[in-house]
């Protein structure tokens, strides 16, 4: 019988090398000015995207992303980013290699504090590096029908889709994108709609929905028993 060339591991001298490894640093967090709306726009797209998807898919909220492996500093850090068929993750950074290529789905909101960093055009080189394949910019304080913005990965090339009026379809998700009100804003943030045109609740949203309902179905019996009470009272007289 021929013997394997390859020598087994318990044959194998002890590696030597001339210098011990260098690992690089790549920072999970940066301090960042962050303005009230901002806020209140990024977590609920947050929360919403998370209820909408479940434990099954990940979704980060201003996690660094990192795409290369020799430079922490090629990266970026989406206001909110989907990576679908990835359970979540509670990763202090989000490492290309290690969490099986990059997010599906990044949401970046702007404001005046949050372009301090990088602008715009140099933003989206860093998302075409990263290979992200649907990219949604908003904007609140652009004219209302300039506001939302989206970009598409075609055979490799980032580029921006045609958006009519405040939606368009998010073709990752099956849903659409719009713009309709959202908590505290009276200007309106970013959301989705289901195939109907309806707007997809948050789990906040739902529990206050079912709540209202509960409020209203009560109200409706009191009513009712009212009702009753009242018609038994007049036939007693009758």
């Amino acid at each position: 019988m021929v013997q394997s060339a390859v020598p087994r591991l318990s044959h194998l001298p002890q590696a030597r090398y001339l210098r011990e490894p260098a690992p690089l640093h790549f920072p999970e967090e940066e301090l960042m000015p962050e303005g009230y709306d901002h806020l209140l726009l990024r977590s609920f797209l947050f929360e919403l995207l998370r209820f909408v998807l479940g434990s099954e898919h990940s979704v980060q909220s201003e996690q660094f992303v990192y795409w290369n492996p020799r430079s922490p500093k090629r990266c970026i850090a989406p206001d909110v980013c989907v990576k679908l068929g990835v359970p979540q993750s509670h990763a202090g950074t989000w490492k290309t290699w290690e969490r099986g290529g990059p997010p599906d789905l990044a949401i970046e909101i702007i404001s005046p504090t949050t372009t301090e960093k990088f602008d715009w055009e140099e933003k989206l080189v860093r998302y075409h590096e990263l290979g992200i394949r649907e990219l949604v910019r908003f904007d609140p304080d652009d004219p209302p029908g300039s506001r939302l913005r989206v970009w598409d990965l075609l055979e490799g090339d980032l580029v921006e889709r045609r958006v009519e009026g405040e939606s368009t379809h998010c073709t990752l998700l099956r849903l659409t994108w719009a713009v309709r009100p959202v908590a505290d804003l009276p200007e309106g943030g970013l959301r989705l709609l289901d195939a109907n045109g309806n707007v997809v609740l948050s789990a906040l949203e739902t529990e206050k929905a079912h709540v209202e309902v509960e409020r209203l179905r009560a109200e409706a019996a009191e009513a009712r028993i009212r009702q009753l009470e009242e018609e038994l009272r007049r036939k007693g007289r009758e």
